[in-house]
């Protein structure tokens, strides 16, 4: 029922996007943007509430386009459309002194479009290719100010992202010839009598598609378009890259290793166990490299690396716990570090300061944003009641119950220094922010007027970390959807 639907909210913002970038007029621009973002969460009401058939959009050469509307893809789609309406409110303010303003919000509305087009894909040939147009569209987000610095990182997200999904397209051809059906299904696709004869192949095909996706999500090898694409890119697009358009390349994964091989094929294989300690390397790493680097975006880039790696560590455990809590860290780790690139914007539009060790002070002037940057990052760190740490704390019980050896006990002392490495590289700003010291002169610090516009959507972001951590009732039925079928 309603499968035809599904066209509308990757159709919808797309065209939307093309007219915003005709308008020049700066009122009406936000009125526009306004009225499509509210009419898209309208859009995917229906999705949400009532089951949506697959639906075959196109069929070209034995290839077939399907959109699909389960609960995996109903839960991303709307946290999605949610967080991109509270950040377009904080773009209209933050957007003023970037230039360029239609085009900025064209291309954003666009990149929504692509999203939901991955998060609706029925198989892999769908999501192969509305997650290269997500590349394309999020790609001029990048290059946005223009500087020689901005192109050659644009150029190399975009080179890194379309090698990763060029890994993932590999799997595609390769396993056409091993499943039953082309359309993901809860507990894999995977003719298993031609499968065990091909396991070793199949198992080295996944690894490379784990890499390939794994590169959107910030995964070691793959990583380094990161820390290169957020300190150059306006801070509305630094928040989407990092809370919300890596978690497509942890949907594709969810895809590959519960809809496409499923899970059973994969446990205690040697592919597993590659990618858990991928997602370990990963995770220490990105904290290590936090706290070594003095460029806030950066630190918050090198912070994403490490926290999304949570979720790949815990759904590649295989158990119904670990995966829960990959999907509630997925969560609120999208709504956090949104919520810490826009407090950290906020302060940049303000004082022009991009540093760390500028920080000092800024809070005495600023406490509304930094406020909100305190409250994101004690949920990074993984503090009560806040949802970080309900996610880390149901994603240790989940590894528990895993049957992993090492990987169990390994993997819990790394999430447990990286908790500490990630308040070493957090707090310190937080404090510094707050407590300056005797011998600080306020004066270096100018005192500007708050927007409504920036700190109205800054507080509701940073107010769901706080409410969602503490009533997770509110989002655990979605979640609860998304896992039980995966694990009859």
């Amino acid at each position: 029922m309603y499968g035809n639907w599904l066209v509308l909210p990757i159709l919808f913002p797309i065209l939307g996007g093309l007219m915003a970038t005709q308008i020049h007029t700066l009122h009406v621009r936000r009125l526009v943007v306004s009225t499509i973002l509210i009419l898209q969460m309208l859009i995917v009401l229906p999705v949400v509430f009532y089951d949506a058939t697959p639906y075959v959009a196109l069929e070209l050469a034995g290839v077939r386009i399907v959109l699909q509307g389960d609960p995996l893809g109903r839960l991303f789609s709307t946290l999605i459309c949610i967080i991109w309406f509270a950040v377009a409110f904080f773009a209209y303010e933050y957007m003023n002194h970037e230039g360029h303003r239609e085009r900025f919000f064209g291309f954003y509305l666009m990149t929504l479009g692509g999203l939901m087009g991955v998060c609706y894909a029925g198989n892999l040939a769908t999501l192969y290719m509305f997650y290269e147009l997500m590349t394309l569209c999020s790609f001029p987000l990048v290059l946005h100010i223009g500087t020689r610095k901005a192109f050659e990182a644009a150029w190399r997200y975009l080179a890194f992202s379309v090698a990763g999904a060029g890994l993932g397209l590999f799997g595609l051809f390769i396993l056409q010839d091993y499943c039953v059906t082309d359309l993901f299904t809860p507990g894999g696709v995977l003719d298993l009598s031609l499968a065990q004869q091909n396991q070793e192949l199949l198992l080295a095909v996944f690894l490379i598609m784990a890499i390939g996706f794994g590169c959107k999500a910030g995964m070691f090898p793959l990583h380094a378009w990161l820390p290169i694409a957020h300190p150059v890119a306006p801070a509305p697009a630094s928040a989407v890259l990092s809370g919300l358009i890596t978690k497509m390349g942890v949907l594709a994964l969810i895809r590959v290793a519960y809809y496409l091989y499923g899970w059973e094929f994969l446990d205690g294989s040697w592919a597993q166990k590659a990618v858990l300690t991928l997602s370990l390397i990963t995770i220490l790493m990105g904290s290590t490299l936090a706290l070594r680097e003095d460029t806030l975006k950066k630190r918050l880039a090198y912070s994403t690396v490490s926290q999304v790696s949570y979720v790949i560590f815990g759904l590649m455990l295989f158990t119904p716990g670990a995966l829960e809590g990959a999907v509630f860290q997925a969560i609120f780790h999208a709504i956090a570090k949104n919520a810490l690139f826009m407090a950290t914007g906020a302060i940049i539009y303000k004082t022009h300061l991009t540093q760390v060790s500028q920080m000092r002070g800024v809070g005495t002037a600023y406490g509304i944003s930094m406020w909100c940057f305190t409250l994101a990052s004690l949920s990074l760190v993984g503090i009560p009641p806040t949802g970080g740490f309900l996610s880390k704390w149901i994603l240790a019980q989940g590894a528990l119950q895993a049957n992993e050896g090492a990987f169990t006990y390994v993997g819990i002392a790394i999430l447990m220094v990286s908790a500490l490495l990630t308040a070493g590289y957090l707090l310190p700003i937080v404090t510094n922010a707050f407590f300056p010291g005797a011998d600080f002169d306020r004066s270096n610090i100018v005192k500007q007027q708050d927007t409504w516009l920036m700190w109205i959507t800054l507080t509701m972001l940073t107010a769901a970390v706080v409410i969602l951590g503490m009533f997770p009732g509110i989002i655990e039925p979605a979640i609860q959807a998304v896992v039980d079928p995966l694990f009859p």
